[in-house]
């Protein structure tokens, strides 16, 4: 009966150890990473060692630069960045911002645009003469920056004023023309060819970078309301080569020093 009863003990034991190895070898493993190895591909003019890159990449590239290659119409001469007050570039900019903004927020909120300003900064490039493809779009605007109108008091629109001859940039400017005294005052400030009537709301197309005050425009955090056109001043550029086979840049004095 002892021995019996030292078996039983033992096959207890044993049979435990079977369970609890069992439930060990059964549970969740736990993994930690330990080591990570990695290979840098170089992206260079030279594809031979990653082909299917390439042959993925290659029709993608093709198609944009065919839709960027095509000719949509012709500048006759260069319009450069030159101008102390203005230039031929920032003339060129604002006038077909003023003029295509317009169109879409005349059709969206049945109002008019009053002026634009832009920032000389964020001409990229010039207009060589020439050719020229919406890659010249693409050179000049690079940024993803859409049209806004913001709506502004007439006090504002006197700050815009001050903005620019504190400034001394030739900021792309439409829709007002003033004059600075010797003493570098503003006089004259007229927009829509109408002197500044500080009691009304003006109407004025910007970028969607500067409608928050950037390049410190902070006359544009006064705003009293702001609507996004959905419109990128990159396109705006496009749309307007597609529809004029001849580009050229308006040469009125729109700020004047004494």
């Amino acid at each position: 009966m002892v021995k019996l009863k030292n078996y039983n003990v033992v096959l207890k034991h044993f049979v435990l150890l079977l369970t609890f190895t069992f439930l060990i070898s059964c549970a969740e493993k736990k993994y930690a990473i330990t080591k990570i190895e990695g290979k840098e591909i170089g992206i260079t003019n030279t594809t031979s060692e990653v082909p299917e890159i390439e042959n993925f990449i290659k029709p993608y590239r093709e198609k944009i630069d065919n839709d960027l290659g095509v000719v949509l119409c012709t500048a006759p001469e260069t319009i450069d960045k030159n101008g102390e007050w203005q230039t031929p570039m920032g003339n060129f900019l604002a006038d077909i911002t003023f003029e295509k903004a317009n169109k879409v927020f005349q059709l969206r909120e049945n109002k008019s645009i009053d002026l634009c300003i832009l920032n000389h900064g964020g001409i990229r490039t010039i207009i060589s003469k020439g050719e020229l493809t919406a890659r010249n779009a693409y050179e000049i605007m690079p940024f993803e920056n859409s049209a806004v109108v913001v709506a502004l008091k007439g006090e504002q629109v006197l700050e815009i004023v001050k903005y620019i001859i504190a400034e001394k940039k030739p900021h792309p400017l439409k829709g007002m023309t003033f004059t600075i005294s010797k003493d570098n005052q503003p006089k004259e400030v007229l927009v829509g060819g109408l002197p500044l009537d500080y009691t009304k709301t003006y109407y004025v197309a910007t970028s969607d970078y500067l409608s928050y005050g950037n390049d410190n425009m902070l006359f544009f955090k006064k705003s009293i309301q702001k609507y996004d056109l959905e419109y990128k001043l990159r396109n705006i550029i496009i749309d307007f080569f597609k529809e004029n086979k001849i580009i050229t840049s308006s040469k009125d004095i729109r700020i004047i020093k004494e």
